[in-house]
């Protein structure tokens, strides 16, 4: 039959195929594709995941955002619902449960088995933002003193049990890590060869309280299929997936975009109306009394803005290009410090940097703005004006962007969360300031 179908011959196919079909193919469509399908067609979704193998929904739920995990998990009775479960991965628990209140979490952790809702509960103790919080407990590991023939048959016996067995981790009697070793290395050496022997020792690792963001940026930096998470003793705790790594690489790209637009982390396209309105709206009431702020710095230069009416023509000018130019190097700066690209050795180089930029670009954008301002009032002061006006907020624009989101890092506080705001305020503040001020002070050579 044809594998590659589109979505309606897909679902067509999920709903009316023999159930033997099914099956047989089911390891050729991937839960991700399965799980549009059930987004776009909720009338059909009960019949569609009805037919299919228990192993496929588990991972079709590991796939699903979080609030979609349970919602597709209780449209099945009890047995089912257990069996179901127990195919799926101890983190995707963890993250199931972490968003059900206390009386739903008791009722699925009795469906799991003494092993794996120990397993949960453990992942459920560590902070779920962090390392071990995202950690799947399913791993091999094997001991140093056996052979690989011994390994081979060990694995074998548990293939079952692990997200991963292109590395295996290599650990000692009391679970700390002593190295890893590859498939690879198994299969080229003899029977008989010592793990001991072949071990590799210089293993990269997490450690189990390090923030998931920087878990990402490890995998991307070393570019692992899986690394090992860690204890302050050096225990092997679990082990952090690619296909995890790539999930929070999305997730804080999606929330630092979110939160520089001024938008929560957690609303999603196909959230509810309500939901959309709570996250956005105390933003906007924020926003709201920054430009009554800036308003009332305009309210100030009223006597000169009478003298010259073309002042408000240009003043939202020199406010907007400062707002844009700010934005650009917050972006670049909140961005860097997601990626743990400034540290205390670049800093100074990169205010610098951001310092020059500002210059170069205020002093073109300036030079632009002052002929322009000419032309239009036919006055080299009002040009000159609004070229110094200019120039002066690029400069803060550019500095303002890059000083907001480092202060507030250090302050513990997500620089992406509110850089955009203060950032928005000083350039249509100091903008508008510089301008009107200017124009105040030199009224003379204007009227």
């Amino acid at each position: 039959m044809k594998i590659n179908m589109n979505k309606e011959e897909l679902r067509k196919f999920l709903l009316h195929a023999p159930q033997g079909s099914i099956h047989k193919y089911m390891e050729n469509i991937h839960p991700v594709d399965i799980l549009d399908i059930l987004r776009e067609n909720p009338e059909d979704s009960f019949d569609i995941l009805n037919r299919l193998p228990e192993k496929t929904i588990a991972t079709i739920i590991d796939e699903a955002e979080d609030k979609e995990k349970y919602e597709i998990l209780i449209k099945f009775e009890d047995n089912k619902q257990k069996n179901i479960v127990e195919e799926m991965s101890s983190d995707e628990l963890a993250d199931l449960l972490g968003i059900l209140d206390e009386e739903e979490s008791n009722k699925l952790l009795s469906k799991m088995t003494a092993r794996d809702a120990r397993n949960v509960r453990q992942l459920l103790s560590y902070a779920p933002d962090t390392a071990a919080g995202i950690m799947a407990s399913e791993f091999i590991s094997v001991r140093e003193n056996m052979t690989i023939k011994e390994t081979l048959k060990y694995l074998q016996q548990n293939k079952d049990d692990s997200e991963n067995i292109y590395d295996l981790y290599v650990i000692d009697t009391f679970d700390r890590l002593k190295g890893s070793i590859s498939l690879k290395d198994i299969v080229v050496n003899d029977f008989d060869t010592k793990i001991s022997s072949i071990i590799n020792t210089e293993v990269s690792t997490i450690p189990f309280d390090m923030d998931q963001e920087q878990v990402g940026n490890k995998f991307v930096k070393y570019g692992f299929l899986s690394m090992p998470v860690v204890d302050n003793s050096n225990r092997l705790l679990g082990i952090i997936t690619v296909d995890d790594a790539m999930q929070i690489i999305r997730d804080e790209g999606t929330e630092d975009i979110n939160r520089l637009g001024g938008v929560a982390a957690e609303e999603k396209i196909n959230g509810t109306l309500r939901d959309s309105v709570k996250y956005r709206l105390p933003w906007l009431l924020i926003n709201l009394l920054t430009a009554i702020f800036a308003s009332a710095i305009v309210g100030m230069f009223e006597v000169t803005i009478e003298k010259v009416v073309s002042l408000a023509t240009f003043m939202s000018i020199v406010s907007g290009m400062g707002g844009n130019a700010g934005t650009q190097t917050l972006t670049i700066i909140v961005r860097g410090l997601a990626l743990g690209e400034i540290s205390y050795k670049n800093i100074k180089r990169v205010l610098v940097k951001e310092f020059c930029i500002g210059i170069i670009t205020g002093t073109v954008i300036g030079t632009v703005i002052a002929i322009l301002g000419f032309i239009w009032e036919r006055n080299i002061a009002f040009g000159i004006i609004i070229g110094v006006a200019m120039i002066l907020n690029m400069i803060v624009a550019t500095v303002t962007g890059f000083v907001v989101p480092i202060v507030l890092k250090r302050l513990k506080i997500d620089p992406a969360l509110a850089s955009s705001i203060f950032v928005t305020t000083f350039t249509d503040v100091l903008g508008f300031f510089f301008f009107l001020g200017l124009a105040t002070i030199f009224i003379q050579y204007l009227v």
